[in-house]
């Protein structure tokens, strides 16, 4: 699996997760029009009335698309899982008429919102969730153990999160039994999603780790928030994030990038991140310099650890994404590991300073939709006297 993601240029742990709506938790709060209730549901429908007045913006993201009507928004996912047909879904606000819809429309998911319950594909929706005060509907996670958030895993331990994947097979019948408002993916396709469609469970494609840009992946709070009413509060979170993003960038200096020796062997394979991948962005912006950041794909490159080595052995930084605890643990195991100038130096870096109870890594939770913490990392590494006292988000260094 881990290779399989890596190839792809994926940061992220799939697992699966299931959002719920807007319930007593706490109060949706969409900007009312007349005629709605507190949480937005319309009362006295008019159709004249614009019940979507707040609308979410687009910068970096291109995966996903929003468009307004007055009672009902589409949102569309370009690209649900790799080579996936785009899927639209039409969100209508609770209280007016479920639209009647033809063309490419007819046989869209129609989807009340704002929702109730959400059952989630992945880890990276968590802190979406978290963003927005929304984590009162999220009610299933596919497994339990890999979650990291303290805030999450409360619920799960109070019974108001189930397991609905733990063994890896997406148990429908509970799904279907629970009938979540929504089932989130993880932007990968499985069997599964169409018989939970077919039972009429609404499955909805969050596939953020295909955007090749950090901020991209960072507005998908946007998307979450098409479901659960929060445009208001999700443009000011992204606000925040790009400010902070490009707040570190300027601090770079902009002499001589600092050469940097990226990734690990996984099977025998040296995954190596393209230029043009998430990835190869974040480094470009930390001032990081490798071999292969002129590469425009934007996934992973499969390399032998020689060419690594002859291209890249003699870097004094190693940003590594192992599991590592001490550098005896990353020669015991690959001895060749010992033949690269960071680890002679000690200057070796993974991104596994927080690991939750059951095991997850926060890094690939809470960090695909934080590009600003996991850049702030990166240029505290190559640059220390630029960000001298930096608080370590992910990042740590292995002795």
């Amino acid at each position: 699996m881990r290779a399989r993601l890596v190839a792809l240029g994926a940061t992220l742990l799939l697992t699966p997760v299931l959002l719920a709506g807007c319930g007593d938790d706490g109060d949706s709060s969409p900007s009312a029009a007349a005629g709605t209730a507190a949480r937005g549901c319309v009362t006295s429908f008019d159709e004249n009335t614009d019940y979507f007045p707040v609308h979410s913006t687009l910068e970096h993201a291109k995966n996903f698309t929003v468009i307004y009507e007055k009672a009902y928004q589409v949102l569309t996912v370009k690209e649900p899982f790799p080579d996936g047909k785009p899927e639209s879904y039409v969100l209508y606000r609770c209280g007016t008429p479920k639209p009647e819809l033809t063309g490419d429309l007819a046989d869209a998911p129609r989807i009340k919102v704002p929702i109730e319950s959400i059952y989630s594909g992945s880890t990276t929706h968590l802190p979406l969730l978290v963003d927005l005060d929304r984590t009162g509907i999220l009610t299933g996670v596919s497994s339990a153990s890999s979650v990291v958030s303290k805030e999450i895993r409360d619920r799960i331990d109070a019974g108001k999160v189930v397991e609905y994947a733990g063994n890896g097979q997406i148990d429908t019948e509970r799904i279907v039994t629970e009938a979540p408002d929504v089932l989130m993916t993880g932007g990968t396709d499985d069997p599964a999603y169409q018989k939970l469609r077919d039972a009429g469970i609404p499955v909805v494609a969050n596939a953020e780790w295909l955007e090749s840009d950090p901020l991209g992946r960072a507005e998908w709070v946007k998307f979450m928030a098409a479901l659960t009413g929060d445009e208001e509060k999700a443009t000011k979170v992204f606000d925040q994030i790009e400010a902070d993003y490009d707040a570190i960038a300027a601090k770079v200096p902009d002499n001589q990038p600092v050469p940097t020796m990226i990734g690990s062997m996984y099977q025998g394979t040296w995954y190596m991140p393209s230029g043009g991948s998430y990835v190869g962005k974040l480094l470009a912006d930390a001032g990081a310099s490798y071999p292969w950041s002129g590469e425009a794909d934007t996934g992973s490159l499969e390399l032998d650890f020689e060419t690594v080595f002859a291209r890249s052995g003699d870097a004094k930084i190693w940003l590594g994404d192992g599991e590592w605890k001490t550098l005896a643990d990353i020669t015991a195991e690959d001895g060749r590991y010992g033949q690269l100038a960071a680890v002679r130096d000690g200057q070796v870096w993974s991104n596994n300073l927080v690991i939750g109870a059951g095991g997850g890594n926060d890094y690939w939770e809470r960090g695909v939709t934080r590009p600003d913490l996991v850049l702030g990392d990166l240029a505290a590494i190559l640059h220390p006297e630029a960000f001298p006292g930096h608080m370590f988000a992910f990042y740590q260094q292995i002795k």
